[in-house]
């Protein structure tokens, strides 16, 4: 199932993709009208935290709309709404591995070290076809970075890389954008990694069950149509359910967590000379099975 957030009259909303339709189902309106369940979620934070329970939740909702005599009146079309991320808001600082593919650490300038994480403040969370700032105010050297993100579902410490995928409710794409000068300023990556609205996520959370097997996805960055990135996640040095089993050996994860597991080659740095980002650049991120993201900066 293809999930999504959206803000329509002021107020925070999320549903499944329509099948074969640029909309979404408003399930927050079919529960409140049909009052079909005794407990649905308000948010689509708690409903991760049901995991596949809250699918199954919102597969009887829609079958209850749909035997309803107009069961259009319960579809928004994506035209009418504003996207959000898929999480709105994490539970805590959107974790992230660095130098996880072996050719970025090398164009990168150095080698891939030993599983290296940071974090970006939840600020940095933006949306998709949501207009970026280049914040020249800051920084003259804005990169992109296209990256598959896990989006936890589970409460979990100490969980063994066997046990991972059951802390999983599904994966979106993220574009971990940076500013590369205050990266290296500030040598902690914590802020050339937390501009504001520097990590835009979505379109979809696409639950576990639509991708068995994440370490065989492509990733695809273009930036203005022309092709910057074009990486397979099977080539991340730490896996996915490594990540999930170190990380978790220090930090608690929660429901609504999410972790970017790494960029592949052909980052902004990375050429000679250094392709940064501009006002008017497009930037596209598409990974087999969830979508393509796309911002404007300006």
């Amino acid at each position: 199932m293809k999930l999504l957030s959206y803000r329509l009259n002021d107020k925070i909303y999320f549903g499944p993709k329509v099948k074969k339709e640029e909309a979404v189902w408003d399930v927050l309106t079919i529960q409140e009208e049909l009052q079909v369940l005794p407990n649905f979620p308000a948010t689509i934070v708690q409903g991760v935290s049901f995991g596949m329970d809250f699918i199954e939740q919102i597969r009887v909702l829609i079958e209850t709309a749909l035997k309803e005599e107009d069961p259009n009146r319960f579809k928004r079309s994506f035209t009418e709404i504003e996207w959000l991320s898929p999480i709105p808001r994490t539970p805590k600082n959107v974790m992230a591995i660095g130098k996880n593919y072996a050719d970025h650490a090398k164009e990168m300038g150095g080698v891939a070290e030993d599983f290296v994480v940071f974090t970006k403040a939840p600020t940095t969370i933006a949306a998709d076809e949501q207009t970026l700032p280049v914040h020249s105010e800051v920084t003259t050297s804005l990169d992109y970075e296209g990256e598959l993100a896990i989006v936890i579902g589970k409460e979990g410490k100490n969980i063994p890389s066997k046990l991972a995928y059951d802390y999983i409710f599904g994966y979106t794409i993220a574009n971990d954008i940076t500013a590369r000068d205050l990266q290296k300023k500030h040598q902690q990556f914590f802020l050339g990694k937390s501009l504001d609205w520097s990590c835009p996520m979505g379109p979809y959370v696409v639950t576990k069950d639509e991708i068995p097997n994440p370490q065989d996805l492509t990733i695809v960055t273009k930036v203005n149509d022309e092709i910057r990135q074009n990486g397979v996640t099977s080539d991340m040095i730490y896996s996915v359910e490594n990540i999930i089993c170190e990380i978790s050996k220090v930090v608690t994860l929660e429901p609504g967590d999410i972790i970017l597991t790494g960029t592949p080659a052909g980052v902004g740095k990375g050429f000679n000379p250094p392709k940064f980002l501009k006002s008017g650049d497009i930037v596209k991120v598409s990974i087999e099975g969830i979508g393509t993201l796309v911002n404007k900066f300006e």
